[in-house]
């Protein structure tokens, strides 16, 4: 099973800025990096990333990878392979949480615009293996939990291939209540869209 980080509410905080949560997804995907290596990739000077690196590996997200580099070299490398977050915690702030999930929600995005505008250059095998579906099923709270951990455990106990055909697959799972279906619509719309 993959190692995970379950951050306190200062790792959670840290992030949520955008820049470090795709530092530590590239990390974590493409294995150590520098931080010149990163700013490159991610448009930034080195002195940004740097510091942004600092936050990451203050609370534990990553660390040095003592087997690279040289004394100008500074390696890193992501210290787990899973963040799982346990939003009922107690000290764990209805902000922070909204903080986190919309970083995660924009980033998501961006990857997800990113699969679908590179789909026509994949090779044939692998252009009908993704999906991009959505289901909506009438459910209790207690229904919802139970489908989310049967998703997830037949996700965790899928194995990794060594195929010389096999390549990185990304699962995103989004298991939520339909927005403003229990009457709770932050943006004061009505969701059925009968406004005055």
């Amino acid at each position: 099973m993959p190692s995970s980080i379950s951050p306190d509410i200062a790792g959670l905080r840290a992030l949520s800025h955008p820049v470090r949560l795709r530092m530590l997804g590239l990390l974590r995907t493409e294995g150590p990096a520098t931080a010149t290596s990163l700013a490159q990739r991610l448009g930034l000077n080195t002195g940004a990333t740097s510091y942004h690196l600092r936050q990451l590996a203050q609370h534990g997200f990553i660390e040095e990878d003592p087997e690279r580099g040289t004394g100008r070299d500074r390696w890193w490398r992501a210290a787990h392979d899973a963040t799982r977050t346990d939003f009922r915690r107690e000290g764990t702030s209805n902000e922070d949480v909204e903080a986190y999930l919309t970083t995660v929600a924009l980033l998501y995005g961006d990857r997800l615009r990113s699969a679908v505008a590179e789909l026509r250059f994949l090779p044939q095998e692998w252009r009908s293996v993704g999906t991009l579906s959505d289901w909506e099923i009438p459910l209790t709270p207690a229904g919802a939990d139970e489908l989310v951990q049967a998703l997830v455990r037949v996700i965790e106990e899928t194995e990794s291939s060594e195929a010389e055909d096999a390549a990185p697959f990304s699962v995103n799972l989004n298991a939520f209540p339909r927005p403003g279906a229990l009457g709770t619509d932050p943006a004061g719309t009505d969701p059925a869209g009968t406004d005055g």
